[in-house]
């Protein structure tokens, strides 16, 4: 069974990845439309030049979105193994904590 450090190691180092990707894939598309606008108010050869390499820059962006959901699909499998694990090794305390979780959320609606 995978420790908190070790849980919480991986989730900031997913977490780390996910951003740069989503601010790598967010430069990407803003270039790519940059390309693009320009490109529509060219004609002729130059015009498809540029919007190839948009077309390009958005493939790009697209793979590393897919390549970061392949991510955080394997790390959501972990998590949830580790949680199946935990369940399985403690269910008394996992029983107990959900108790109080209920109770907690019928307390705070039965206020209202």
């Amino acid at each position: 069974m995978l420790d908190t450090n070790t849980r919480t190691n991986g989730s900031a180092n997913l977490n780390g990845n996910v951003n740069a990707v989503q601010t790598d894939v967010k430069t990407l598309v803003k270039d790519a439309q940059t390309l693009l606008s320009a490109a529509a108010a060219l004609t002729g050869e130059k015009a498809e030049d540029m919007r190839a390499r948009g077309m390009e820059m958005l493939d790009v962006a697209l793979g590393k979105a897919s390549q970061v959901q392949g991510q955080a699909i394997v790390k959501g499998k972990e998590l949830a193994h580790t949680a199946d694990v935990y369940v399985k090794d403690n269910p008394w305390r996992t029983i107990a904590a959900a108790a109080s979780v209920g109770l907690l959320v019928g307390v705070i609606l039965g206020r209202k």
